[in-house]
C-alpha cells in the first residue's frame, strides 16, 4: 500500500479562552491509501503543525514533514519506524514535527490496521489487553467548595481514582491547603487522589516543599509536574524528600526525553501523550523501557477519544500498569470527534476497542460544524487550503 494522501484539519470551539484546557480547539489527521482511511489527532496548536507539514523545505535537516510522508510505502509495522525515522532525520532543526508528526503516525497505525485487518493492539505485540483503572481527570475548583464538589460527583459517578490539577494551585499555600482538604473530603479515605500542578514552581524546589506535608497527609497517589519537564535536578531533590510519587513526562517529544526523566529524576509515574511524543510506537518503546526500570507508564491526554484510545494503546498490554488518565472535562468539539466513546465496564475500569485499527471511528459530520478553513500561499503559490471532509 502506497501513502497517497494526508489531511490536516483544522477544528476550532467558537471561542478559545485562556483556560489551560487542550480540547478547545484540534487538529485532525486523515490518511488514505488503497481506498482506506486512518485517522489520528496531533497534540498541537494547529496551525502551527499544519504549517510545519506543508513549510518549504530551509535546509537539508529542515523539511516540512510531508517530504518523509507522502509516497512511502506502508504495508508493516516496520514501515512506520522506518518512516518515524526518515522524518526525524530530514525535520531535526524543526521544533514542531514531534508535535506534527504524532498524529499523522497515529493515522498509520489506524490505516495500517485496517489494510491488515488486525487491532493496533496486535500490531504493537501484544497478544491481550489489561483493564485499566480510569481516572476523572479535572482541573481543581475555583473555590475548594467546587473543588469539594467535583470530588464528590466523581466518587458518585463511580470513579475509583480521580486527579485535580492547574487551576490557581500552587501559588497560594493556604489556598492550596484548603483544595486538597477539600479534594480529599469530598472523595472519602479509599478513593485515589492525584495532583498536577502543571510544572507552577518551574525550578523551584523550595515552593514545592513547602506542599508536601499537605500531599502527604491527603494521601495523594502522585504529584504530577511540579517542575518543567527537562528540570532533571529539581525532580531528583524532590523525590528524595517525600514519600509521595512524582509523575511526569508528558512534555517528552522524543522517546530519548522520556527515559532520561525515568534515568534521573526519580519518577514513580512516567506519562506520556502519544499525540506528543512522536505517536504510538515512540510511547510504546518508553512503556517497553518503563518495564525495565520498575517504573509505572500512565497516559496523558486531555482531548478526544481518539487521542485516548491512542494514549492507551502503548501499554494496553500491560497488566501492572494500571491507571490510565480519563478526562471529564472535555468542550463539546472534543466530545464531536468520535461516533463511538470509551465508557467504564461494570467494574468501573477501561478497557481497549477489539475492532480493527484504532477500533475508534471519527464522526466526519459531528466535526463539520467546527471546521476552520485555512488557506496558506508564498509569493502567490498556495501551499495548503483546506481539504474536503
Amino acid at each position: 500500500m502506497i501513502i497517497e494522501a494526508v489531511d490536516l484539519f483544522y477544528l476550532s470551539m467558537p471561542e478559545i479562552t485562556n483556560e489551560v484546557d487542550g480540547s478547545q480547539d484540534a487538529l485532525l489527521v486523515r490518511v488514505s491509501g488503497s481506498g482506506l482511511t486512518g485517522w489520528g489527532e496531533c497534540e498541537a496548536s494547529p496551525l502551527t503543525s499544519i504549517a510545519n507539514f506543508i513549510c518549504p523545505k530551509s535546509h537539508g535537516a529542515a523539511h516540512p514533514v510531508s517530504y518523509s510522508v507522502l509516497g512511502q510505502e506502508l504495508n508493516s509495522p516496520q514501515d512506520i519506524v522506518r518512516i518515524s525515522n526518515e522524518v526525524r532525520e530530514k525535520s531535526l532543526t524543526i521544533l514542531q514535527t514531534p508535535h506534527t508528526f504524532s498524529g499523522i503516525e497515529i493515522a498509520l497505525w489506524d490505516l495500517l490496521g485496517k489494510y491488515l485487518e488486525e487491532p493496533v493492539y496486535k500490531m504493537l505485540g501484544f497478544d491481550k489487553t489489561f483493564s485499566k483503572t480510569p481516572y476523572a481527570s479535572q482541573l481543581f475548583g475555583t473555590t475548594p467548595d467546587e473543588t469539594y464538589e467535583k470530588a464528590k460527583s466523581s466518587l458518585k459517578t463511580g470513579y475509583r481514582a480521580v486527579k485535580f490539577g492547574w487551576g490557581k494551585f500552587g501559588i497560594d499555600l493556604t489556598e492550596d491547603q484548603k483544595h486538597i482538604e477539600a479534594a480529599r473530603e469530598g472523595l472519602g479515605k479509599d478513593c485515589k487522589l492525584m495532583v498536577d500542578v502543571g510544572s507552577v514552581w518551574k525550578e523551584d524546589l523550595n515552593e514545592a516543599s513547602s506542599r508536601l506535608d499537605m500531599l502527604e497527609k491527603a494521601d495523594v497517589q502522585w504529584l504530577e509536574e511540579p517542575f518543567y519537564t527537562d528540570s532533571f535536578s529539581a525532580y531528583k531533590g524532590l523525590s528524595q524528600s517525600t514519600k509521595v510519587p512524582l509523575a511526569g513526562g508528558e512534555g517528552c517529544h522524543n522517546p530519548l526525553m522520556a527515559k532520561n526523566m525515568i534515568d534521573f529524576c526519580g519518577l514513580g509515574f512516567i506519562q506520556i501523550d502519544s499525540g506528543i511524543i512522536g505517536g504510538i510506537g515512540s510511547a510504546k518503546e518508553v512503556a517497553d523501557y518503563a518495564v525495565s526500570r520498575d517504573v509505572q507508564f500512565v497516559n496523558h491526554t486531555f482531548t478526544s477519544h481518539l487521542a485516548f484510545v491512542s494514549s492507551i494503546l502503548p501499554y494496553c498490554g500491560y497488566e501492572d500498569f494500571i491507571f490510565c488518565e480519563y478526562p471529564v472535562q472535555l468542550k463539546p468539539l472534543a466530545w464531536d470527534i468520535t461516533i463511538e466513546h470509551i465508557q467504564l465496564n461494570d467494574e468501573g475500569k477501561i478497557d481497549i476497542p477489539e475492532k480493527t485499527g484504532l477500533g475508534i471511528e471519527v464522526d466526519v459530520e459531528g466535526i463539520k460544524p467546527y471546521l476552520s478553513m485555512v488557506k496558506i500561499e508564498l509569493d502567490g503559490k498556495e501551499f495548503y487550503q483546506t481539504p474536503s471532509l
